[in-house]
């Protein structure tokens, strides 16, 4: 397929807008994919770009927060490794196992999760000890969200950064950061089964991957200055529009499970 320079110039533009705010709150997909999927391509090929594309903006913000101390590697080793299994088995599981099911949950999922970040008390620094163990963490949350990132992954990183905070009593700026470090290690588990598969459309999935680390560098400065002023809202945002959009997509089966 041949694409115009308007329309590459568009998805970088996209890219770019999606990839702030997935540094911040999660949810870029939310824009670049129904973007992805009006030039043409198939729904596999537009997942497959989506996730070269994110790769670089989770990397890119992922990177800003290592370089600024936000979050430490060595600290988080044994979650990288769990999450880049867990993403690995669930983009494998897809293959072979029917999701509509777990869809279904999904939506009250992030409705749950932004009522959580509406609510929450406020905390900009957190002293408290971690609920559960650094294994345990990585092996539950790491590995199990993991799994449904490379699944599924509609609201992902707001599950990360909810779980960074009730669980490992992280502050917000510090879930927010650490959550896209495993973001960007479960794209990149999933990105390398879809490299593999021969679906990623390289020429799109390039430009957009530019415009992805750009917005993602820009976001994550933000998060690190801004904080909790940016963060809360846009999660909240976020949250709901993927719960309606999926909402909106399943709504013909929920009419047939309550009638």
């Amino acid at each position: 397929m041949e694409f115009s320079f308007e329309l590459i110039a568009l998805l970088f533009c996209v890219a770019g807008i999606a990839g702030f705010v997935d540094a911040m709150a999660g949810g870029g997909g939310l824009i670049t994919l129904p973007a992805l999927l009006m030039t043409g391509i198939s729904p596999a090929q537009a997942l497959a770009t989506n996730k070269l594309q994110s790769s670089f903006g989770s990397f890119s913000a992922s990177w800003y927060f290592v370089r600024s101390r936000t979050v430490q590697l060595k600290s988080m080793r044994l979650a990288m490794i769990c999450t880049f299994v867990g993403a690995a088995l669930g983009a494998v599981s897809v293959q072979y196992i029917e999701p509509d099911i777990l869809m279904s949950l999904i939506p009250i999922l992030l409705i749950a999760i932004s009522m959580y970040f509406l609510f929450m008390t406020v905390n900009n620094e957190s002293n408290l000890p971690p609920r559960i163990s650094e294994a345990a963490f990585a092996f539950f949350v790491g590995g199990g969200v993991g799994f449904y990132d490379g699944f599924l992954g509609p609201g992902a990183g707001s599950i990360f950064a909810v779980c960074f905070m009730a669980i490992a009593r992280c502050s917000l700026v510090t879930a927010t950061a650490r959550t896209k470090v495993l973001n960007f290690t479960s794209n990149i588990a999933a990105l390398l089964l879809f490299i593999l598969a021969g679906l990623p459309i390289w020429e799109l999935g390039l430009i957009m991957a530019l415009g992805s680390f750009l917005g993602g560098r820009l976001g994550a400065k933000t998060v690190v200055y801004h904080g909790q002023k940016w963060i809360r809202p846009l999660v909240i945002i976020m949250s709901m529009a993927m719960a309606l959009k999926l909402l909106w997509e399943q709504h013909e089966q929920w009419l047939k499970l309550i009638f």
